[in-house]
């Protein structure tokens, strides 16, 4: 059975890319590599791995990268720094 990641990169800007992909390393060289000039993170090198985690169903991983893409600066550090029971005090609310 196939492993699916969605993880999240520190760019040298300090700005956060959250991508999926199901070979973690070689989406890291890729990232890391300026083959595609015009690439967000090709202009933001170099890029550190702060947090990724596994899924075993690639729709679960996808719905799960584009929520933590949405998420606001201070909720993605949380998520990276481990402090899980923050992320729901960390939610965007409308008024």
């Amino acid at each position: 059975m196939k492993i699916y990641y969605v993880y999240i990169l520190e760019c040298s800007v300090k700005t956060f890319y959250v991508g999926v992909t199901n070979n973690l390393k070689r989406r890291l060289t890729e990232h890391r590599s300026i083959r595609s000039p015009k690439a967000f993170t090709a202009s933001r090198l170099p890029v550190v791995l702060r947090f990724y985690a596994e899924f075993r169903d690639v729709r679960v991983a996808i719905a799960k990268e584009k929520q933590i893409k949405r998420w606001s600066r201070a909720k993605k550090q949380a998520l990276i720094d481990g402090r899980i029971d923050d992320l729901v005090n960390l939610a965007k609310k409308k008024l």
